[in-house]
Formats: structure tokens, sequence, C-alpha cells
């Protein structure tokens, strides 16, 4: 008697509970789905809404690029009265100006990105502070200036044009694919 109950009892409760589990797995299986399809959603949000502000970056970064370009900085900031030393002073604070104006832009370019944009202020700085030690101490600013010109004419690619090209390849890459 028992073992008839027994078996009747598992005659009902087996399958219910091959149902419950089954139901279990489906729901769990559902809801990994739809949390994924909510992440994928949200991403897509979020990128649509992050692209511009990415795209507008890279354009920044590449006009502080062009503004620390030492031939742009000379011809902006050259004065025939300056010094040599005016001259090396007044370029080296708008680089690190622009710099410094710019440096939350890293947030949105690679970091190798980035990495070419200091290298490239780098270089920029320590060509003019070497150019500069090549003079005498009473030299012009016009003659400093000319003097970066033809180090620079001596260069395959400038810095800044070497990040800049950096940065367009980048930009193909990651966004006009």
């Amino acid at each position: 008697m028992k073992m008839e109950s027994l078996l009747e009892i598992l005659k009902y409760t087996l399958p219910a509970l091959l149902v419950f589990f089954t139901v279990l797995i489906l729901l769990r299986s559902w809801s990994r789905n739809e949390e994924r399809r909510r992440q994928q959603e949200f991403n897509m949000q979020l990128s649509d809404d992050i692209l511009p502000v990415r795209m507008q970056a890279y354009e920044r970064i590449i006009l502080l690029l062009e503004r620390i370009s030492p031939d742009s900085m000379i011809l902006r900031l050259g004065r025939p009265e300056y010094s040599a030393n005016q001259l090396q002073k007044e370029l080296l604070i708008a680089i690190k100006q622009e710099y410094d104006h710019n440096l939350s832009q890293q947030i949105y370019i690679s970091s190798a990105g980035w990495e070419k944009v200091k290298t490239a202020k780098n270089q920029i700085t320590g060509l003019i502070n070497t150019t500069m030690m090549e003079l005498k101490p009473e030299a012009s600013g016009t003659t400093l200036g000319k003097r970066i010109l033809e180090r620079l004419a001596e260069l395959n690619d400038t810095p800044s044009q070497v990040a800049i090209n950096f940065l367009k390849k980048e930009v193909r890459e990651l966004f006009l694919n």
C-alpha cells in the first residue's frame, strides 16, 4: 500500500517538477536575452549620443596640433621687435595654453592617439628649446623663427603632421567604415 501511494504521488509530482524546471530554465534564458537586448539598445543609444562628441574631440585635437605647429605659431605670434628669448617664451606659452585648453579631449580619443599628441607637443617644445640654445643670447626673434623653420624643413614630417596623420587614420578606421 505504501508503495502504491508513493508511486501515485510520484506519478503527479515528477511531471509537475519537470514542467517547473523547464519553465524556470526558459524564464532564465528569456531574462538573460532580454537583458542583453536592453544593454545593446542602451549601447546603441549611447553610441549615437557620444559619436558627435568624439568626432568633435578629434576635430579639436587636430586644430590644437595645427595651432601648435611651429610654422603656424611663428606667423601668428612673431613680432619684429621680439628678441629670441621673447619669441621662445611666447611660443612655449602658446603651446602650454593650447594643450591645457584641450586636455579634457583625451577622454574621447584613443590612448595611442593621445600619446601621439603628447609626443608632438614635446617634440615641438624640444625643437624650440634646442634651436634657442644654438643661438647667441642677443639673437632676434626673427632669427629664432627663421632657424626653427629651417629645422622643420629638414624633417620628413613635422611632429604635428605625424600626429594629425595618425588621428585621421584612426577616425577613418573607427567611424567611417
